[in-house]
């Protein structure tokens, strides 16, 4: 399965690269042309087999956001997002120079979502062994159902604990669900329903989960 969804994954972002590359041309020249004037950001994650790597985005926060407000959380109507970053985040095109830890092998188009050193360490060490197992993905379970994670910290409560409570153990949970039942029918499922999500902010992507992983996450959620 590994070799097939390797050549997927060179196909798929190729062709994607292809037909966005006018539009991201556009959002090149706006982001050099407004806010900071910075057009990428690289951010350090753990990938596979536990070995870091920096993915790559385009600038949506002011510089050095990690060091100042709510740190490596992004809550709601974050002041340190830039007006044309608020566009690009919610239309997920900031994620999109990712293609290229794509095609260079660092990452998958599906997979578990790779975290800040920060985060990866609030997961158990058999979670960490079991999720790096595999190529971190651009999109997964755990980046669709929490793809408005933003909406889970508001300002002035303590988003780190909220994370390393709420969120963490979530997402943990998701991404081993993703381990144990990935496949190829899985790997098309995600992206379509990533498109999808992508129309449709509301859209419900709990559907793809068995009963008994969608009560646990409920249980957990139910917490916030």
């Amino acid at each position: 399965m590994e070799k097939i969804t390797r050549l997927l994954d060179i196909l798929l972002s190729s062709i994607v690269l292809i037909i966005l590359s006018p539009l991201l041309l556009v959002v090149m020249v706006l982001l050099k042309l407004t806010g900071e004037g910075e057009i990428f950001y690289r951010q350090k994650r753990i990938g596979r087999h536990q070995n870091a790597f920096y993915i790559i985005k385009f600038a949506t926060m002011l510089k050095n956001s990690s060091h100042i407000g709510a740190g490596s959380v992004t809550i709601r109507n974050d002041s340190r997002v830039l007006p044309l970053g608020k566009i690009l985040r919610k239309t997920k095109l900031n994620e999109v120079p990712q293609i290229w830890n794509i095609l260079i092998g660092e990452m998958s188009i599906v997979g578990p979502r790779p975290l800040m050193p920060k985060q990866f360490d609030y997961y158990s060490k058999s979670t960490k062994n079991l999720v790096t197992e595999n190529r971190p993905g651009l999109t997964g379970i755990g980046s669709l159902i929490f793809r408005d994670e933003e909406s889970f910290f508001l300002s002035g409560t303590n988003s780190q604990e909220i994370y390393k409570e709420l969120i963490s153990p979530s997402k943990a949970l998701l991404e081993e669900w993703y381990v144990h039942n990935k496949s190829i029918r899985l790997y098309f499922k995600i992206i379509a329903i990533t498109i999808v999500a992508v129309l449709v902010p509301k859209f419900d992507c709990c559907f793809l989960l068995d009963k008994k992983t969608e009560r646990i996450l409920n249980e957990l959620l139910g917490k916030h």
